[in-house]
């Protein structure tokens, strides 16, 4: 079975940068289902569950956080703030990202500039909007423990707005194994900081009051210096349930059986690369262990050239699937805003809060067991902005991504993605031309090639309208940069 994947980081570099952070300000129009209460919503295709409900499954589901890429880094007004100048304009940083047409692609979704603690205030919403789609809490990236960088501070705030907006809304600390600062600590360094965090209620501890601590390429170090870990966290009153996630699970999980509790690996991108997860649920579970399954939309990256083929939102939905039919015991999404690897399931301009609403169905039957009755018509629409293929050079970009090494095929097709709640007709509009097809009651994805212009479709049942989604994102044979993410539009969310 194949589940190894690299994810080199961009730690080093954007410490560096040193910027005030905030978390992403969108708040959904739909009302936060905390405390019990039912969700009312009528963006998504169903009625999610109560929280209450939700939460009392044993399968938990957890977004990962990155926390160089909050929603503000400057509290400025969109069309001017760091992003819009520095990171998705080419020219941007002095010019240092010109050759792969800047370092991202989308961006949190933003938010007018708040006079308050704006960056605890987003960080609330950040909460609340992961409460909305059902989740049980975030693992967050830990880059840097120092009191004084910036990415500590991130930490702070997160832990502190779960508290503040619900505190059964859990945190998993991750010490990345990669990063620069966190390889200084010795296993007795990593576990005094890592016990000053977990003081607070809302880092995540399992029934029995162990911490649940899960590092990143944890292979980085060996299982014996876990050891020294778990018992420098004992001797400081904290047991430890720890759940590594390795970036090649098949050659090491094994080797740390002894000091875990659990498996997890940081996955692929592609749907031709998931027909792994039952065996490697299966070798968990062999060995009384949990598995957290990752479960990604998909994977670009301008500044390393190298992207992964999603198939518009095959890999999202083979995944999740895979996972539930496996028996996965929890499910880490990956990731929440890592908007520089293009893996985002947080509200962005790029994705309409889409993605998230689409795990939000399959979370409800992995943790209820049921799938959820599809109770209003709705639409997705994804498609990139370009063919994959095109290399366009008007901002000066000379580095392209490449597909990696056993991804699928790239390819070039407009997907619309029905929930439906009775057969009806579907009408497309993809480029200049119309097509018009029977959808069955459920869930259908139906593609389209690929062609220059814009792309809606409509849901017709009785000669009445039910449901219609437009892109927003024109498709053109000359942009300026190379951008192979899929856009995703939704029609419960105009």
């Amino acid at each position: 079975m194949k589940i190894n994947f690299s994810r080199p980081r961009l730690a080093a570099a954007l410490i560096a940068v040193g910027l005030a952070a905030v978390a992403c300000g969108f708040t959904p129009p739909e009302k936060v289902p905390v405390k019990g209460v039912a969700a009312t919503t009528t963006a998504l295709p169903f009625d999610l569950p109560a929280t209450s409900v939700l939460r009392a499954s044993q399968h938990k589901v957890f977004a990962h956080y990155f926390t160089p890429y909050p929603v503000s880094l400057d509290n400025q007004a969109a069309a001017n703030d760091y992003y819009t100048r520095n990171y998705l304009n080419p020219a941007g940083e002095g010019g240092v990202h010109q050759a792969y047409g800047g370092l991202l692609r989308d961006r949190p979704r933003p938010r007018a500039p708040i006079a308050s603690d704006y960056q605890l205030e987003d960080m609330k919403a950040e909460v609340r909007n992961a409460i909305a789609a059902g989740l049980d809490g975030f693992t967050v990236d830990l880059l840097n423990l120092g009191s004084s960088s910036p990415h500590r501070k991130r930490v702070d705030l997160l832990i502190q707005a779960a508290a503040a907006v619900d505190p059964n809304f859990k945190i998993i600390l991750m010490p990345d194994m990669t990063a620069t600062q966190i390889k200084t600590y010795s296993a007795a360094g990593l576990a005094a900081a890592l016990n000053e965090l977990a003081k607070s209620p809302s880092v995540y501890r399992l029934g029995d009051g162990r911490l649940v601590v899960s590092p990143f390429k944890a292979e980085n170090q060996t299982a014996a210096w876990y050891a020294s870990f778990n018992a420098a966290m004992e001797q400081l009153g904290t047991k430890v349930a720890l759940v590594p996630v390795f970036l090649n699970f098949t050659a090491n999980y094994a080797k740390y059986a002894s000091v875990s509790y659990g498996f997890s690996n940081w996955g692929n991108r592609s749907p031709n690369q998931q027909g792994g997860i039952a065996a490697a649920i299966t070798a968990s579970h062999d060995l009384g262990k949990i598995w957290m399954q990752p479960v990604a939309v998909q994977d670009e990256r301008p500044n390393q050239g190298i992207y992964d083929e999603a198939d518009n939102t095959e890999n999202l939905r083979t995944t999740w699937k895979n996972a539930i039919s496996g028996g996965t015991d929890w499910v880490q999404l990956t990731t929440w805003n890592d908007f520089s690897e293009g893996t985002q399931f947080a509200p962005s301009p790029h994705n309409d809060g889409a993605y998230l609403d689409l795990s939000s169905y399959y979370l409800t039957r992995l943790k209820t067991g049921s799938w959820p009755a599809i109770v209003r018509d709705t639409l997705y629409l994804t498609h990139r902005v370009h063919a994959a293929a095109l290399h366009p050079t008007a901002a000066g970009q000379t580095k392209f991504m490449t597909p990696r090494s056993g991804t699928s095929a790239p390819r070039d097709k407009v997907e619309v993605l029905s929930f439906l709640t009775a057969a009806a007709q579907i009408k497309a509009s993809i480029g200049t031309g119309t097509s018009t097809y029977n959808a069955a009651a459920g869930v259908q994805a139906q593609l389209f090639p690929l062609a220059d212009g814009t792309n809606s479709a409509t849901v017709s049942r009785n000669g009445t309208a039910t449901a219609t989604v437009a892109s927003p994102f024109a498709v053109t044979s000359t942009p300026q940069v190379q951008d192979l993410q899929y856009n995703a539009a939704s029609s419960g969310r105009p």
